[in-house]
């Protein structure tokens, strides 16, 4: 089956960054791939330097699930990636992408790398690798990937302002395995050396095993972003604007 991909980037006040994600991109887009930037209303110049390097832009209520939603409901590719802002791909990730398409998977996901020097970010991306293969659940940092048609037929991402990722990989394993890419995806480390790197681990645990619990996602993500209110006006059924 041949390969048509669309790349979905959420992204919000992501100026400083966003073309150097969205460049690593670009051979892709030249070879006939999608690339999709929906933008949570961001209020920095992120959609003036992402507009050329994409092939869409969407405006989407804020908040990741909203936002890879909406990506998903203009794609055109067979072939969806969820790639967060901070993460890039390995420069082989086309060529496992068609190794999915051929295979029976439903979906998959890259293996990670943090980005920092420390060998304790190492230790963590291997755990992660790990944890991934032994449980089938998958993260937003490994870039999760998943045919179109049984992302609509799951209901896409929960629309909540976390564990949206695992709450996915949820509904997917029952028909398949993930198909497991060792080639790894690099995630700016940034967020774990900022706030700690075993207190970042500890509130990682801590959110996990209360959502698997049963926790509200919506209580878990005052815990994960103590200084942001979850979006009141972001819905499932929110309306999305192409720009």
């Amino acid at each position: 089956m041949p390969l048509h991909v669309s790349f979905i980037v959420p992204v919000l006040n992501e100026a400083e960054s966003v073309r150097m994600a969205l460049n690593d991109l670009q051979g892709w887009r030249e070879e006939g791939h999608e690339v999709i930037v929906v933008d949570g209303g961001s209020d920095d110049a992120t959609v003036e330097q992402a507009r050329s390097l994409c092939d869409r832009l969407v405006e989407s209520p804020r908040g990741r699930s909203h936002q890879m939603n909406a990506g998903a409901a203009v794609a055109g590719g067979e072939v969806l990636v969820f790639l967060h802002a901070d993460t890039r791909l390995p420069l082989d990730a086309l060529e496992h992408l068609q190794r999915f398409v051929d295979s029976p998977a439903a979906w998959g996901r890259f293996d990670v790398r943090l980005s920092g020097d420390r060998v304790l970010l190492r230790v963590i991306g291997h755990a992660m690798n790990l944890r991934s293969r032994i449980t089938g659940i998958a993260t937003g940092d490994q870039a999760m990937f998943v045919r179109r048609a049984i992302f609509e037929e799951v209901g896409g991402f929960e629309t909540v302002p976390l564990m949206e990722d695992i709450a996915l990989s949820r509904r997917l394993l029952p028909l398949s395995k993930p198909f497991c890419v060792s080639s790894r995806a690099v995630t700016d480390s940034r967020r774990w050396e900022k706030h700690g790197i075993l207190r970042t681990i500890l509130l990682m645990w801590q959110l996990r095993f209360r959502y698997w619990r049963g926790e509200d996602p919506v209580h878990l993500a005052r815990l994960y972003y103590p200084n942001v209110t979850p979006s009141k006006a972001a819905s499932p059924n929110a309306a999305t604007k192409t720009k």
